[in-house]
């Protein structure tokens, strides 16, 4: 079958952490560089090598726990542009996957394009672009939860951020 995987892109891990500014230091050293973006409970990195985007997303300390427990909220690829969304949209579509589509969502302090599906455990994955990093209508990552349980997107219409804020986080 052939591939329509987009040429360009680097995996997103989303961490959930319960202390954000221990957790900058020490991503910083481990991958000597400092953070892409910073916003309130909020960082992401993006890496050069290994290719990674990276986002910290600070939760609660008993909603983390320690080791692995609670550390992943959710995984992704970051696209170079819609068409490699839409791409993964069509590819997902034709493999038989559920999915689930975000156009022009404000997520994470960035306008993104994305579209997630979830692995057969239903850990989330997303695949999404930045479309203007520093939207003046900028809003905070929010819905990990309803993410994780695999019952949607991350980030949906202002309305559905107030009630979801409450409930943890997720977004590149």
């Amino acid at each position: 079958m052939p591939s329509s995987t987009p040429t360009t892109g680097r995996v997103q891990l989303a961490l959930n952490v319960s202390d954000l500014e221990a957790s900058v230091a020490f991503y910083s050293a481990m991958f000597g560089v400092e953070p892409h973006k910073r916003r309130p409970g909020y960082a992401n990195f993006a890496v050069a090598e290994p290719p990674l985007k990276l986002v910290l997303i600070e939760t609660s300390e008993a909603a983390r726990g320690t080791g692995t427990v609670g550390a992943l909220n959710h995984l992704g690829v970051e696209v170079s542009s819609t068409d490699d969304v839409v791409a993964a949209r069509t590819r997902f579509t034709e493999a038989g996957l559920a999915s689930f589509d975000e156009d022009d969502t404000t997520c994470c302090y960035a306008l993104q394009d994305k579209v997630w599906v979830h692995d057969p455990a239903g850990a989330p994955w997303e695949v999404y672009t930045v479309k203007d990093e520093n939207p003046a209508d900028g809003r905070p990552a929010t819905a990990s939860l309803e993410v994780l349980a695999g019952d949607g997107g991350c980030c949906t219409s202002a309305a559905g951020h107030a009630e979801r804020a409450a409930e943890g986080a997720c977004c590149p």
